[in-house]
């Protein structure tokens, strides 16, 4: 039987392969190597259990074979026959084979440990008392555990390069953090190719020249990465601030390379390539920004919504109430997730509800996880108004669980009578309860909502018994009957004035 000339890359799951040595460890199993190479570089990527006599087109790479040797003829095969076998799972990949003793073989042959000895293939042998289901249930439940571990490394490390992006010295403290955590060193390179930062242990001469070999390699193609292993090192580089051109480059060079390694460099690419685009513009505030700017500074020294408009675009805008669909409180990261995804910067966070500014030509659409409250589009002399009709909006949407109102200005039986009168006619009607927003305002969103106590209490985030209880208030205040339809049209017309 030949042999193939070369091994198939295994085919690898989405987990971390296992030390051969960890299962070797499981007490419960038993198992005891007999051939082989051993150590850390040792490793299994499944289990799978055949009795074939030419397993090769049935692996695929990174397997524990377990066999109980049915398949060898007589009782002891010959030396040529072990070592086909053997080679044939060392040319599909196979990382180690378990031979389980009883009840067809006492013991194994040994001309199966001398063919899995010459060719470096590990040989377990497996007792009597441990199924093979136990051995693939042992694999998977060490693969679970490693990757659990995987997971949390990977999770602690965003956090703290996350925390180190927000200190007065972001960049040294990323590339601090990134070099702790993949236990190597970080580089940070310049358009120029010139060495800007680094930290972690230095790695010689021959790695510091391939760090600097394959930055070049990826200057001034943005999202771009390369690899390499020099000296026992891999190295790795990531261009920088997609879409900008700069030319910036992070190389690192690890002791090992695994996919969480990678996913943690990724990370800490990404939070340079925000940081180094302040560099690139050499500190200097775009001329949007610089607007901005000064439309808040003339807000905040006196001057009129209306006069500081201009300076953040013309036109209409829309005013965005968004709450977490969740119900649970905002943070600034979500926010200012929440105003690019509506197409805005102009983002306030305030207690628990999240106002975006959003120019009228770009209609808010709704946004998964989050609950909206849109006004129509105002121009700059309305935006309180517009501000008031977003808040009754996101209430009602609340209310109804939809994840978007807007609110409409329709021809109505206000428009019939005389601006003057039907203001006069409302504080009238009002003055009882005008001098109790908390009543005014509960009075509103029960109408709004058809009389609902639950709908009502959930848009004023209260106890259905205290909408209960004001409702009764403003009844008694207002000398009326509630439940008749034509008071209830009467206050809602004084209401909306």
């Amino acid at each position: 039987m030949s042999t193939a000339a070369a091994a198939p890359a295994p085919a690898a799951p989405p987990t971390p392969p296992v030390p051969l040595s960890a299962l070797l460890a499981r007490e419960d199993l038993a198992l005891r190597q007999i051939a082989g190479p051993t150590g850390p570089a040792v490793v299994i990527h499944w289990a799978h259990a055949s009795e074939m006599a030419d397993p090769y087109p049935y692996l695929l790479g990174g397997e524990l074979l377990l066999t109980a040797g049915v398949h060898i003829a007589g009782t002891e095969g010959s030396d040529a026959s072990f070592d086909d076998y053997v080679s044939r799972i060392v040319a599909a990949g196979g990382a180690a084979l378990g031979f389980g003793l009883a009840p067809v073989h006492e013991a194994v042959p040994p001309a199966l440990v001398a063919a899995c000895e010459a060719q470096g293939l590990p040989l377990l042998e497996v007792p009597p008392q441990t199924p093979f289901a136990g051995v693939a249930r042992a694999v998977w439940q060490l693969m679970a555990q490693a990757r659990h571990t995987e997971l949390r490394r990977v999770t602690e490390a965003q956090q703290s390069l996350a925390a180190a992006a927000s200190r007065p010295d972001p960049v040294p403290s990323v590339l601090r953090q990134l070099a702790r955590r993949v236990g190597g060193r970080a580089v940070l390179f310049g358009p120029d190719g010139g060495l800007l930062a680094e930290a972690g242990r230095q790695q010689g001469d021959a790695v510091n020249a391939g760090l600097a070999a394959l930055a070049r390699v990826v200057t001034g193609r943005s999202s771009a990465t390369a690899t390499d292993t020099v000296a026992g090192s891999h190295l790795a580089a990531y261009g920088l601030a997609p879409g900008h051109g700069s030319g910036f480059v992070l190389a690192v060079a690890a002791p090992r390379r695994d996919p969480s390694d990678h996913t943690i460099a990724s990370v800490a690419a990404v939070l340079l390539s925000l940081l180094t685009g302040s560099l690139l513009a050499g500190e200097q505030v775009s001329g949007t920004d610089a607007a901005r700017s000064s439309a808040l500074v003339r807000m905040l020294l006196g001057a009129a919504p209306h006069e500081v408009a201009p300076l953040l675009g013309t036109g209409a805008w829309h005013v965005v109430h968004a709450h977490p669909a969740a119900r649970t409180a905002p943070d600034a990261v979500a926010a200012s997730a929440l105003g690019t995804a509506l197409g805005s910067p102009l983002v306030d966070l305030a207690d628990d509800v999240v106002r975006v500014l959003v120019p009228a030509e770009r209609e808010p659409a709704p946004q998964p996880g989050w609950t909206l409250g849109v006004s129509d589009a105002a121009q700059p002399a309305q935006w309180p108004a517009a501000d008031r009709q977003a808040a009754r909006a996101l209430a009602r949407a609340r209310a109804t669980r939809a994840p978007l109102v807007r609110h409409r200005v329709r021809a109505a039986l206000t428009d019939l009578v005389p601006r003057d009168e039907a203001e006069a006619h409302a504080r009238t009607l009002l003055a009882p309860v005008a001098d109790s927003p908390a009543l005014v305002d509960t009075l509103r969103t029960w109408l709004s909502l058809h009389g609902s106590w639950d709908r009502t209490a959930v848009a004023l985030s209260v106890h259905r018994n205290t909408v209960r209880q004001r409702i009764a208030k403003c009844a008694a205040l207002l000398d009326t009957d509630l439940d008749d339809p034509d008071v209830r049209m009467e206050l809602w017309f004084a209401l909306r004035k």
